[in-house]
């Protein structure tokens, strides 16, 4: 008998073999690592260019370079230790046990999340663990972008004054204390998934736990100078555009990610994105033009970002309309904090949150998980979630526990971080000071950094005040510039 030919299709092309294995299905896997860039465009270069421009000319070499070393400082630690915290084997009811996600043979196999599976009380399956039809390199590098993006998040709260060094003691310390916390509780078969709370893609374990953590490491680090405070006009809103552009637009890969497949459910949560921010910067510009008389467009930015937050913790769980009812109320409550209580409440005057990362946040992340509590639809629950019969409040029944449920979840993120983001600042400071000098204060990035965001003289020159002035924006230096924007 003849001998067959060869396969004429390349190995890595041909199913059942280890490149195509028969649990393998390619458009999941082309959507997972499509949503995990699109996660990670809105830190890199997304919030680096927000953050550049978003502040004094002073500070944009400093905060944007604050948010990038976050970003990578995240990924180292995420596969040596934190994703297995986060989703790995159960340590405690919170927290699962440490360890790699480095070798082939872990990271080539079938994904999956050994805590999730759900039980009933009399010990059958509820559930099954979820195994998503993708290998396990694609699902750590998605989490991964999510745990990164937290961190530059928080980072908004204390630009302009933390002392570089402590931030990079902070990001490693807080990923693997407070992130890991949030995220197995929430996620990774933690007592808060199994307990049927809500948070479809992070309003709490992102937004809330950053917000809160971002307001108390504000307090701890201390105000920016009387200076700043009283005068921080952005040094590019055009740019700060295009920061916030792709931070909408990666939000498509934030939420169409999380059923870890592209499902009928992707669809949903990423219309309902889409909708609940448009309707909330629209209410935030018309709040603008009612009270103030003029349509802000940062406070635009302000509205979108509050709106994408919101629907974060239902937008696959929730219907179209509601997604406008997400909007309206995120474009409206965190604009009356940010804009009204804020400005008559000494304790949040006190605490100098640079971006007000505590209103757009924490105020519109729990916001929308008390809304996922009140509105999730429950044949949309039942694609996603992993307690059966799960419902929101206008729906009967047991829907009005599932509001109680998403408060009694806000409220742990909201205890842990505020407890262990103290401890954190308190242990660095003893070793750093959290803060900057008073002359880095004073002169900014050229002080802390040797750099400068934009060269304001000729090519050659160095500065000098008889001759320069001041920088536009007030900032003083008192010596020549040292920055290799000035000096070339």
């Amino acid at each position: 008998m003849a001998a067959l030919p060869p396969n004429p299709v390349p190995v890595a092309y041909q199913g059942g073999t280890p490149a195509v294995p028969v649990w393998l299905n390619k458009g999941d896997n082309a959507w997972q690592m499509i949503s995990a860039t699109l996660v990670g465009l809105q830190s890199v270069p997304g919030l680096v260019i927000l953050y550049g421009s978003i502040v004094k000319k002073k500070w944009a070499v400093n905060s944007a370079f604050m948010a990038l070393y976050a970003f990578a400082a995240v990924v180292l630690c995420w596969v040596i230790w934190g994703y297995k915290m986060s989703f790995g084997h159960k340590l405690l009811p919170f927290w699962g046990k440490a360890g790699p996600a480095l070798g082939q043979k872990y990271l080539v196999n079938q994904a999956l999340l050994p805590a999730t599976t759900q039980f009933y009380d009399d010990g059958r399956v509820e559930t099954a663990m979820v195994t998503p039809f993708y290998p396990m390199a694609s699902m750590v590098w998605f989490q991964c972008v999510f745990a990164g993006i937290t961190l530059v998040i928080l980072a908004g709260s204390v630009l302009g004054r933390m002392s570089f060094k402590a931030w990079m003691a902070f990001v490693p310390l807080w990923l693997t204390f407070c992130y890991t916390v949030g995220a197995f509780s929430l996620w990774g078969g933690g007592f808060l998934f199994h307990w049927g709370v809500m948070d479809y893609s992070g309003g709490y374990v992102i937004h809330l736990s950053s917000g809160i953590a971002g307001f108390t490491a504000a307090y701890w680090v201390g105000p920016r100078s009387k200076k700043d405070r009283e005068r921080f006009p952005p040094n590019n809103v055009l740019l700060m555009l295009a920061g916030a552009g792709l931070l909408w637009m990666g939000w498509a890969g934030f939420n169409g990610g999380d059923p870890y497949s592209a499902n009928v459910d992707s669809s949903m949560a990423v219309l309902n994105t889409n909708i609940c921010a448009a309707t909330s910067l629209l209410v935030w510009t018309w709040l603008d033009v009612i009270f103030f008389k003029k349509p802000s467009v940062i406070g635009a930015v302000q509205g979108m970002i509050t709106g994408l937050v919101s629907i974060t913790p239902g937008a696959g769980l929730v219907q179209g309309w509601a997604a406008i009812v997400f909007g309206i109320l995120s474009g409206s409550v965190p604009w009356f904090t940010m804009m009204i209580v804020h400005k008559r409440w000494s304790l949040l005057q006190h605490i100098d949150d640079t971006l007000g990362v505590f209103h757009t946040h924490a105020i519109a992340g729990i916001l929308g998980g008390v809304l996922t509590g009140l509105f999730a639809e429950p044949q949309l629950c039942a694609m996603f979630l992993p307690v059966v019969n799960s419902k929101g409040g206008v729906y009967g029944g047991s829907g009005g526990i599932q509001i109680l449920k998403q408060l009694a979840g806000g409220g742990f993120i909201i205890g842990w971080n505020l407890v262990v983001t103290s401890i954190i600042c308190v242990a660095i400071n003893l070793i750093v000071p959290l803060r900057m000098t008073e002359e880095q204060l004073l002169i900014g990035d050229d002080a802390v950094h040797g750099e400068e965001a934009y060269a304001l003289w000729g090519d050659g020159e160095k500065y000098d005040s008889t001759r320069h002035g001041q920088y536009s924006d007030d900032t003083s230096h008192n010596k020549a510039s040292i920055g290799a924007t000035q000096v070339v």
